[in-house]
């Protein structure tokens, strides 16, 4: 079973016209990466990760619009694994509003660095085979 999330759109999320602010989706797919890599570790995606010895920083963001989404609006965002390297990872992310059309789409990239160097260093073991058994749900 995919990895899902609910987010209710915000007041502050939306733009003069109350349609959702362009930037505020791209938050929408952060927020929902680390809602997967919580679930897949079992705990704050934020501190394991930093516990293993790396740092996560973004190597790419892909947002594609499909349907304004507004005011009190809900919507679940579907995370999946799209890719998993040496040294880094790729989720993709798919919204739907409560009629099931789709919102956006997304994905995210994240690198694994060295804090003190700030040079990519290999998956730790234990996010990389949390990355996989999220694939295989």
């Amino acid at each position: 079973m995919p990895f899902r999330i609910s987010r209710v759109i915000q007041f502050g999320d939306c733009d003069p016209g109350g349609v959702v602010y362009t930037p505020r989706i791209a938050h929408f797919v952060v927020e929902a990466g680390l809602a997967f890599l919580s679930h897949a570790l079992a705990g704050p995606a934020e501190r394991r990760i930093f516990a293993m010895g790396v740092l996560p920083p973004a190597r790419a963001l892909s947002i594609e619009f499909l349907h304004p989404m507004t005011w009190d609006e809900t919507i679940e965002i579907e995370v999946a694994v799209e890719k998993i390297g040496e040294h880094s990872f790729a989720l993709s992310m798919l919204a739907r509003n409560a009629e099931g059309q789709a919102t956006f789409r997304g994905s995210l990239s994240q690198v694994a660095v060295s804090p003190e160097t700030r040079r990519p260093v290999a998956l730790p073991a234990e996010l990389k085979a949390a990355l996989e058994a999220g694939a295989a749900e």
